[in-house]
């Protein structure tokens, strides 16, 4: 039962990248950076995380998008077909955030993790900075070790 639910996701998913909609029916998660609440979607399959915050028209403040890889990388990010600006912070396995990137819609640009990380978080621009979270601040949830 539980691979046929993974499997409706995923064809979801295609289906919205094929379509040019967002994908909004992702699972989600709670995640805490200092005295801030995150309501996160995660995008753990490679489609889901080819997709992204693709053609979101906009993003509610507390919310952002999760993206999980299977092992640690050098992870880079662009916007294409992405229309709100987005503040990518580069998460280290512990939780702590290695980098930010600020990023332009619609901007096919690289903008990369500084050293190999699993978890890549995406939040509207000036989220991060609004909060005065930067590099070395933590993320908490299970997730991280």
């Amino acid at each position: 039962m539980r691979c046929l639910v993974a499997t409706a996701f995923g064809l979801a998913a295609m289906a919205a990248l094929a379509q040019g909609s967002p994908q909004m029916n992702l699972p989600r998660v709670n995640l805490q950076a200092g005295m801030y609440r995150i309501d996160a979607q995660v995008a753990a399959a490679p489609h889901e995380r080819q997709t992204g915050l693709m053609f979101r028209q906009d993003m509610p403040p507390h919310e952002g998008m999760l993206f999980v890889f299977e092992q640690p990388g050098v992870q880079c990010f662009w916007m294409k077909n992405t229309l709100i600006p987005l503040t990518a912070a580069f998460v280290a396995d512990d939780g702590s955030i290695v980098n930010l990137a600020d990023m332009k819609p619609l901007d096919e640009s690289s903008h990369c993790s500084a050293k190999p990380v699993r978890y890549v978080l995406e939040m509207n621009q000036g989220w991060f900075a609004q909060r005065h979270l930067k590099a070395g601040a933590k993320l908490r949830n299970p997730l991280f070790k």
